[in-house]
Formats: C-alpha cells, structure tokens, sequence
C-alpha cells in the first residue's frame, strides 16, 4: 500500500456544549462552543489518519493548513517519523510555538494514527507496547465563577459518574472549600487557576488553599513561564504545582523538567507537537523528580493519543477528562469510559475514526 500523503484537510468545528453552569472563559474570552480542528491526512492508496489541533482561533488553524502545511506535506512519506520536525525546521521562520506549532500537532497526530494503521496494530505498540490497558481519568470541571452551589453540584454528579478524582477551574478559597466538602477528605482535588496570580500575591492566595488539601495547583501564575517565581511559590507553599498547557514548545517544556520549576509537567498533545513531543517528554519524565501529566481537555484525536502514550509510558497517570456533555459528537465510538476509567481496545491507530464523513463534513462548514 502507498505511504505517500495525497491530501492534508483541517476541518474547522465549532461543538455546543452544556457544563451545568453559565458559559465559561477560554483563552481569555467567553465561550458557548467547544472548538476544534480536526485533520484529515489521506494517502494515495485511500487510506485516512486523523489528528486534532489547538482550535482557539479557527479560521487562523485554517489558513495555516491551506497555505503552508498541507502544500509541504503533500507528496511526502507518512511513514517518515521525522516529517513533522522537518517541516517546524522549514517553518520556523514563522515561529517556533503558536500556530504553526498547533498545526503541526495535528498533522503530528494523523500521522502516528496513519501508521499505526498500516502496520494493522494500535498506536501504543509502536511506542513499545501498554504497560497498563486501563487508564483512569479525572473529571476536569469548567468555571463556575466561584458559584458554591453549582461547585457542589457538579461535583457531586461527576463522582456519581464514576469520576474518583476532580479537579476545579476556580480562583477562590470559598470554592476550593466548596468541592472538598462534596468530596469528603480522600479523594483527589485538583485546583487549576488559569494564571490567575502575579508572583507578589500567589503566594497568600496558594497558602489560604492549604487547609483544603489540593494535590495539585495548576498554572497559579501569570505569565506562567516564570520559572524562578514557580520555584519561589512553591518553596513557600510546599503545595504542588503544575504547568506546561500554555507552553507550545517542546523546548520551553524540557527546560521546565531541566529547571525542576515544577512537579507536574502539563503538555497538550494538540499544541506542543502532537504524539512526538508528548512521547519525548514521557522518556524525559519517566524516572525523575517531574511527572507528566498532560493535559487534554478535548474530545478527538489529540485525547486518543494522550490515552495511548499514558498507557505506554513507565510511570502510571491519571488522563484529564473535560466534564461537560457535547451537542454532537464527532466520533461515531470512542474508547469505552467503564468505572471511572478509559479501557484501550486493540483497534488500529488511534482506535477511533470520526462519525460519518459527508455529516461531519457538512457540520464542520456550518461552523465557520
């Protein structure tokens, strides 16, 4: 069968979705969709991968697709593991995190998902094989804007899901208090502010947090590459952190584990380079002092792969799982959820193909 790429598609979709509370922020702004970009890599056998980038901004993800990435890969070899970096060294003129980055995270994905089908194996075989085929998850909360009541609410009802750990998007003590009432004593909470402290007041703020036991403070800082003031708050809390989501260079992510300016290394595989850069940083995490927990709060491809090198790598982690119930979705099936955990199946690649082609097709343009 020919490896050769024939056609390289970003599909924009813009995806409603329901949080039990008001709309909550990303990146800054107000969100009622959760956006993605997924892509389509086909081979001139026929044959189709499917990765997902960083969708933020999407008719930007578009444009790069259509002007850059899709005219160099084409004609190209899948089966070539270095394509992607070759390609970021073609580009890098048009910096070296960002967009392109994003793009290439996708391409990145599709490709390890076309491999993997070729070969007629899953995508943690070509990474050596699962150590474990049972990946349980947190359920990540969206923001409730330190809303109590809804804080407990859904809490409550993702543990009735079978959620054994929970983590908020929340800024407040009041709402750290909430959850871990809802939680009882022993249960995992995890707190990710999204940047919400410079360094001169993180600290009182992490500190009024403590008696609430959270396992972990995620991105307490902005900007939340500061790596001297992410070492200061945490000698001086003893609470640990976590960061990596904004960081969309596997570069900047190593100097995080060579700098020990943190205990949990955050990666998204949608933005720092796709199954590539996440595997990288798992090698570099398996037996030191940073552990590797990425982040993928997204639905498709990107958290298939999250899924399989979780599943793959030495040491054991708990996959963040976006907890919110989506309009439609884009998969027609997905890795089963059982008793709070993912079970990887042996199907190839990723293990999932997208939901019939023409409706995603027609989805996808009613949402740009």
């Amino acid at each position: 069968m020919s490896t050769t790429i024939r056609s390289v598609t970003c599909l924009p979709l813009r995806l409603p979705f329901d949080h039990g509370g008001p709309a909550p922020k990303f990146a800054g702004r107000v969100r009622t969709t959760l956006d993605s970009c997924l892509v389509r890599v086909e081979l001139d056998g026929g044959l189709v991968g499917w990765g997902e980038a960083y969708g933020a901004e999407l008719d930007a993800m578009k444009a790069v697709f259509a002007g850059r990435i899709a005219p160099l890969a084409v004609g190209q070899d899948a089966t070539d593991r270095a394509l992607t970096s070759s390609l970021e060294r073609v580009l890098h003129n048009m910096g070296r995190s960002g967009l392109v980055v994003h793009a290439l995270s996708g391409l990145d994905i599709a490709l390890w998902d076309l491999r993997g089908k070729l070969e007629g194996v899953p995508l943690h075989e070509l990474l050596g094989g699962a150590r474990r085929r049972v990946v349980p998850a947190y359920a990540s909360l969206l923001q409730y804007y330190g809303d109590t009541a809804l804080i407990r609410r859904n809490v409550e009802r993702s543990l009735e899901a079978g959620y054994g750990q929970v983590k908020l998007h929340e800024r407040t003590t009041e709402s750290v208090a909430a959850a871990r009432a809802a939680m009882g004593p022993d249960r995992v909470l995890m707190v990710d502010t999204n940047c919400a402290w410079t360094a001169d007041v993180a600290t009182d703020a992490v500190r009024a947090m403590a008696p609430f036991d959270p396992f972990w403070i995620e991105e307490p800082l902005w900007p939340p590459e500061d790596i001297d003031a992410l070492r200061a708050l945490r000698a001086a809390t003893g609470i640990p952190t976590a960061v990596g989501e904004n960081a969309s260079s596997l570069h900047e992510l190593q100097r995080l584990v060579a700098d020990r300016a943190v205990d949990y290394l955050q990666p998204s595989a949608i933005k720092a380079g796709g199954v590539t850069a996440l595997w990288q940083l798992s090698m570099r995490c398996a037996d030191g002092p940073v552990q590797l927990a990425p982040q993928s709060a997204f639905f498709g491809p990107g958290f298939l792969a999250t899924l399989h090198v979780l599943a793959a790598q030495a040491r054991e982690a708990v996959v963040e799982r976006l907890y919110c119930d989506l309009s439609f979705t884009p998969y027609a099936h997905s890795i089963p959820f059982e008793n709070g955990a993912f079970r990887l199946t042996d199907l190839p690649g990723l293990g999932a193909s997208p939901a019939d082609e023409a409706a995603l097709a027609a989805f996808a343009q009613s949402t740009t």
